[in-house]
């Protein structure tokens, strides 16, 4: 078998700018690869992680220096030993799943054995210099489940001012390693007498040992803190429920395999994006299939455009991805 393999480089703006505890984006990169076997085309799309300094060029760089085993025709199984987890490897490996459901006649969840449901998604209100604006972002939409990202900076006030816009919202919290233990500790109380139902990691990754034996009224999702499966363990320690973003882990092939050690643990599952278009969610999508109580799902809405064929979101609810557009 011979394949013929393209990777490049696209940029995607958001609609308003996206920030959160420490950093701002206007616009989201991503890398796609195609992988075309006669008439069949095989896509996916990653981002990469940016907290591990990935960048296009470094998973572009990381991809072709594979280029002859993968256009040899690898396999999924075989790209977990020949990349690292991270955006290269997720590309990689959701082309090589499109690619497989085009030749199979069949889809992806398929594929994996996985039953077709409905999934809805989170909406993220990202971070602003002031509650009020912050609140005004979340008036602005009628989406049920809104994600919040919060900093050190009054945490509290800003789901005062949140919940005041929209008493009828379901409300989580992303914290982006943005506090301290004891700034956890002070205001995880009021936060869960004003609704909260989730906080994701509310501690630096490497510095969150403190929640070993912690009783956590709420509970709280590893997000930086469990990029792998070898990470599964510790987070179980640690946390209630991890966040898998295909980014982080490497494809789907590996994100079904941490949601099944995840249940062996009992471990909820949140399955999240680092951003991107309907290509890097249907993916996702198909993971969220797996269950979980949360799935941020998001990355399209918050962009200025999407693909051609891309996925229809109505209200929260989004519909599976369409042949056309991959799996």
């Amino acid at each position: 078998m011979s394949l013929k393999l393209n990777v490049h480089h696209e940029e995607w703006d958001y609609t308003v700018p996206f920030k959160i505890t420490y950093a701002v984006w206007n616009s989201v990169p991503a890398i796609v690869v195609e992988l075309q076997d006669g008439n069949l085309i095989g896509r996916g799309e990653a981002m990469g992680i940016d907290y591990f300094d990935e960048t296009p060029a470094s998973m572009i760089a990381q991809i072709t220096k594979i280029k002859k085993e993968i256009e040899s025709g690898v396999s999924r199984h075989d790209l977990l030993n020949l990349l690292p987890h991270g955006g290269a490897r997720n590309a990689v490996d959701c082309a090589l799943w499109d690619l497989e459901a085009k030749r199979a006649g069949k889809r992806v969840w398929d594929l994996a054995g996985i039953k077709l449901k409905e999934i809805s998604t989170v909406y993220t209100i990202g971070l602003e210099d002031e509650p009020s604006e912050m609140a005004t972002k979340a008036a602005s939409t009628n989406l049920p489940i809104l994600k919040i990202k919060l900093n050190a900076d009054r945490p509290v006030e800003r789901i005062v001012a949140i919940r005041a816009a929209r008493p009828d919202a379901t409300i989580v919290i992303d914290a982006n390693q943005g506090w301290n233990f004891k700034q956890l500790q002070e205001v995880i109380n009021p936060l869960k007498n004003l609704g909260v139902t989730m906080i994701e990691q509310p501690l630096p990754r490497g510095a969150d040992e403190e929640l070993e034996g912690y009783k956590s009224p709420l509970p709280l999702c590893a997000d930086e803190s469990c990029i792998h499966g070898g990470e599964v363990e510790q987070a179980s320690k640690r946390y209630q429920m991890i966040n898998i973003k295909l980014d982080k882990c490497g494809g789907l092939t590996h994100g079904i395999e941490i949601a099944e050690e995840a249940r062996r643990r009992k471990l909820d599952i949140m399955v999240g994006n680092m951003g991107g278009t309907s290509l890097c969610i249907a993916p996702a999508y198909v993971l969220s299939m797996l269950g979980g109580s949360y799935h941020d799902l998001d990355g399209p809405l918050l962009l200025k455009y999407d693909r051609s064929f891309g996925m229809t979101c109505n209200v929260d609810i989004f519909e599976p991805p369409v042949k056309e557009l991959w799996g």
